[in-house]
């Protein structure tokens, strides 16, 4: 078999399987999928770690304010903690 025989027979299982060699995409015009990012990875991470982040203030608030009884503003103050913490340690 010669070079040209057996690159068109691999052409030829390449047609079969419906994927298109480089010379024929390029005749047809088509070019190769490439995927890019709208947002970086890095971007995506942030994102995800404000939304825990917002999660769990909205959290706070709802378990001191509705379940609790209290204020929801005062679950982000640092005062309520303190307090926690001072009847935790017997002060």
């Amino acid at each position: 078999m010669t070079e040209e025989s057996k690159i068109s027979a691999r052409q030829q299982r390449r047609l079969e399987k419906g994927q298109k060699t480089i010379k024929q995409a390029e005749k047809t015009g088509t070019t190769k999928w490439v995927q890019i990012r709208m947002f970086p990875i890095w971007l995506r991470i942030l994102f995800v770690i404000l939304l825990l982040v917002g999660a769990g203030m909205a959290g706070l608030m709802v378990g001191y304010g509705l379940l609790g009884e209290g204020e929801p503003k005062n679950a982000l103050k640092w005062e309520t903690y303190q307090h926690m913490i001072d009847i935790k340690d017997g002060k």
